[in-house]
């Protein structure tokens, strides 16, 4: 039987076993070297956090290192544009399953510009276009609220990473000016490509990165003073969308092996959350097939099998 959580001799007990257990094991995969400077990040750098919604944080690796999360910081827009816009996202994107690669242009035509969820790209650039919409500063004030709900002031962007991730996004300008032939795209698609890259450049290390998400661990309430981000309902079905599209078309992968909603993102970071318990960061920049973290996938799926905290 798995050690149990959240015993805190336990629970780190548990970490470093794991950790130890898959950095013996051969790293597969490659960084995304398709943006030219996350092919600059150190390949062998493996780090995690645990951090529970009473506040404590379990950390091996290199948890302190930091990162550019990418696609992971969609939850943050999703989460930031649900919380001002309610029901109303919905007109303009799904909640269900692509089972294409995240910068697939072929569901687009099918739907009339309605990406399928908002974790694939088409979905995060209308997510991307409503703040725009609703905001009078959408890069300050996206920050802003990334660093309220991480409690930590010096978060920020990292212009390096979004010029870099710019210079090549052939794919997502057409995926941004397709979606604006369908009417779906509503402010200028060069504005809300500019927005989109921005916010995908954030960096944070994996003890930011699992402080930040605690929100959807403890029903859209911050830990430390029990502020509201998003209500009940809200964070019950950010935590759905996360389970059922946080990994492209490896979802039905992460929700088996794993058994916990998730995001991922290019730059080899992985957010989990156990509702009602904790949320866990892992990074790893080696990405598999499907391009998500080939350790950070393992370690997952290792985790909660020894410490039985999988929701199923």
């Amino acid at each position: 039987m798995g050690i149990q959580y959240p015993e805190k001799m336990s629970c780190q007990k548990s970490i470093d076993t794991v950790f130890e257990i898959i950095k013996e094991k051969d790293d597969l995969g490659a960084p995304a070297s398709y943006i030219p400077e996350l092919a600059h990040v150190n390949p062998d750098s493996f780090g995690l956090c645990l951090s529970t919604i009473d506040n404590k944080q379990y950390c091996q690796g290199d948890a302190q290192e930091k990162f550019s999360i990418q696609s992971i910081a969609k939850v943050l827009s999703l989460s930031m544009a649900y919380k001002m816009l309610g029901a109303k996202i919905w007109e303009r994107i799904g909640v269900e399953p692509s089972g294409s690669p995240f910068n697939s242009l072929v569901q687009l035509e099918a739907d009339k510009g309605i990406p399928r969820n908002p974790f694939i790209n088409a979905g995060a650039l209308v997510i991307c276009d409503m703040l725009i919409s609703e905001l009078k500063d959408p890069q300050v004030e996206f920050l802003n609220f990334v660093r309220d709900i991480a409690d930590n002031p010096q978060l920020d962007y990292s212009p390096k990473i979004a010029e870099s991730e710019k210079s090549v996004g052939y794919r997502n300008m057409a995926l941004c000016y397709f979606i604006k032939s369908f009417g779906n795209i509503k402010n200028d698609p060069q504005d809300v490509l500019d927005f989109y890259v921005l916010l995908c450049s954030i960096e944070m290390t994996c003890v930011e990165l699992s402080q930040t998400f605690l929100f959807l661990a403890n029903e859209g309430r911050k830990t430390n003073d029990n502020k509201e981000v998003l209500t009940l309902s809200q964070a019950k079905r950010i935590n759905a969308i996360m389970q059922t599209c946080g990994f492209y078309d490896e979802s039905g992968e992460f929700a088996y092996e794993v058994g916990l909603p998730g995001k991922s993102g290019v730059g080899g970071g992985i957010i989990a959350i156990s509702p009602k318990k904790y949320s866990i960061a892992v990074w790893s920049p080696r990405l598999n097939a499907k391009g998500n973290s080939y350790r950070g996938m393992k370690f997952l799926e290792l985790f909660t099998t020894e410490t039985a905290s999988s929701i199923f």
